[in-house]
């Protein structure tokens, strides 16, 4: 697979692979398949693996280390802190305060069992905290040999330029898609102006672009998707049209909805690296197979007339610090 940077220096996968619905955000876990599916991943070129301290929560990281670690030198693992939860779940809010990071980054480094983490992610800017004490304290941690390289996930332009001005900012982690182009107004410039590498979680638009979703049951009883904006009502039915038009270009080229999608996203400048996630083989390796999809400046033109910007019905998110 090719190789591209984030920031000046961080060459990874085209592709990573996201690990959070391996445990459970989906509903339901198999943990075999999953341990199968991260030894797939590496047969397969994907060295960016993502995941994060709320995963499980707690369950995701481990799992991760664990199945990687015969592999730890040849392979990116990304991981998060800043969504605080209980160990059953519960959202407990927001936290980016210098300590809070740096326990969550000991915590996270027993639990993946490396000696370092190579992308420490805020998982969500603290409205509290002023960004400069965190990415502060994120420094000290690279100084200390933790941590190899800092980025943000969800993060406004103005707290990129300001958290970039304490410590380099190698990447930006935003949900980019064909149904969520937010970032094209102004945080893509951003990343681009500075040399931020830009990585691309929901690729898929959490699995709603794949066309496997189709009715509300489609989806488990636990299955946090059900309460998204976007998988609800006439939201759901409105956003199904899109999933249809998108398909019969799809059709046309010979490959899945889900592998225009992340053809599309990969097209969009090589500075970005989408992350589908997954549990399962056959689809890390439908997806991973997109990498090799050439879109013509017809296709790419006809996708964007499809899906523009703001073409989604729903909002992302109902709170954005009580998901992930």
């Amino acid at each position: 697979m090719e190789k591209r940077n984030l920031g000046r220096e961080l060459a990874v996968s085209a592709l990573g692979l996201g690990c959070m619905s391996m445990s459970g955000a989906y509903g339901g876990r198999d943990d075999a398949e999953s341990r199968a599916t991260l030894r797939r991943a590496v047969e397969l070129g994907i060295t960016l693996f993502d995941t994060a301290d709320v995963y499980g929560p707690f369950a995701n990281e481990a799992l991760v280390g664990r199945e990687l670690a015969p592999h730890r030198k040849d392979i990116v693992i990304s991981t998060k802190f800043g969504l605080v939860r209980s160990s059953t779940g519960q959202h407990l809010g927001v936290n980016g305060t210098p300590e809070y990071v740096r326990s969550s980054c000991d915590l996270s480094l027993q639990r993946l069992g490396v000696d370092n983490i190579d992308i420490y992610w805020q998982h969500r800017v603290d409205p509290d905290t002023p960004i400069e004490e965190t990415v502060g304290a994120m420094a000290e941690l690279v100084a200390a040999g933790k941590v190899r390289y800092i980025g943000l996930s969800e993060a406004s332009s103005e707290m990129i330029r300001r958290a970039n001005a304490v410590h380099p900012i190698a990447a930006v982690q935003n949900e980019y898609s064909l149904w969520s182009r937010d970032i094209e107004t102004d945080v893509l410039q951003t990343t681009r102006e500075l040399g931020i590498g830009m990585v691309a979680y929901g690729p898929l638009g959490r699995g709603f672009l794949t066309g496997a979703i189709e009715k509300k049951s489609d989806m488990a009883s636990n299955d946090y998707r059900r309460h998204s904006p976007r998988f609800q009502g006439e939201a759901f039915d409105r956003n199904l049209e899109l999933v249809a038009r998108v398909r019969e270009v799809a059709d046309e080229i010979g490959c899945t909805a889900g592998q225009l999608s992340l053809a599309w996203v990969l097209a969009q400048g090589p500075d970005i690296v989408p992350i589908p996630g997954t549990r399962r083989r056959v689809n890390l390796e439908l997806n991973a197979a997109a990498e090799k999809i050439e879109l013509t400046a017809e296709q790419l033109a006809r996708l964007n007339e499809i899906a523009p910007l703001g073409v989604a019905a729903g909002d992302r998110y109902g709170d954005m610090s009580a998901v992930i």
